[in-house]
């Protein structure tokens, strides 16, 4: 509809341009004929009429407009008809409901945005694949590019879908830092511990070297002592006995 209004405003356009420049013709003309004293009669055109366009059928939703232009050399005039979608929406729900299709006539209405608001709005949501109340509710919710254009209550769930879908990926998004964060600590304290265990380890090795130091320490003293004992016993002296006895104890 939009694009014949369109298509018959741009050819009247046309149009007035063009008996624009024929007068800017005619009118020069005048002008060269007055100077050389020759007399122009100027004969007008018949005018353009609108047609008259009569929508005489009372169920069918279509309105009439017509239009005309006129120039003083050319005319024109067109004339349409505009169908009303809101009156055809309305006549075919009141059939329905005639028809005992309560259900339709309803849903019929509801591809009115301003209906499919008032319906919500009123805690009895339009029907929805054969669905009524809360059920139909859930669906509707569920498949939000349903629901007419122009609706406020599909905005405002379409919004509310976007939000849950930003908080879901800045979930996801903290869950995967909370992952990383605790593989680096988990490597972190594998690390510690395997350093906690080769120092243990040292220390124990340490502590083990320590103890057969003292070990061999206290052999050579007892060996020592029991030399002694024997020197005094025997009255004997073994000047190679004591270099014996230290090179046995190294050797073990």
């Amino acid at each position: 509809m939009n694009r014949r209004v369109y298509f018959l405003l741009a050819i009247a356009l046309i149009a007035i341009m063009f008996a624009f420049i024929l007068t800017a013709k005619d009118v020069s003309a005048a002008d060269t004929n007055t100077v050389s004293s020759t007399v122009v009669t100027d004969k007008s055109v018949p005018t353009a009429s609108a047609p008259s366009v009569v929508v005489d059928n009372s169920d069918v939703c279509k309105s009439a407009a017509a239009a005309s232009v006129q120039t003083q050399v050319l005319g024109f005039a067109t004339g349409i008809t505009i169908t009303d979608e809101n009156c055809e929406r309305i006549k075919l729900a009141r059939s329905l409901y005639g028809m005992g299709m309560k259900v339709a006539a309803i849903s019929t209405l509801c591809m009115d945005p301003r209906v499919f608001d008032a319906m919500w709005m009123a805690g009895t949501p339009c029907p929805f694949m054969g669905s009524i109340g809360n059920e139909a509710r859930d669906f509707w919710e569920k498949n939000t590019a349903f629901m007419p254009e122009g609706s406020d209550i599909k905005v405002v769930k379409e919004l509310e879908i976007a939000a849950i879908a930003a908080s879901l990926a800045k979930t996801e998004l903290q869950a995967k830092k909370d992952a990383k964060e605790l593989a680096k600590q988990t490597r972190t304290k594998e690390i510690q511990d395997n350093l906690d265990i080769k120092k243990k380890l040292k220390q124990e090795k340490a502590a083990a070297a320590k103890e057969l130091r003292l070990e061999k320490a206290a052999l050579l003293k007892a060996s020592r002592e029991k030399i002694k004992n024997e020197r005094k016993e025997n009255g004997t002296k073994r000047p190679w006995a004591i270099p014996l006895t230290i090179l046995t104890i190294l050797l073990l």
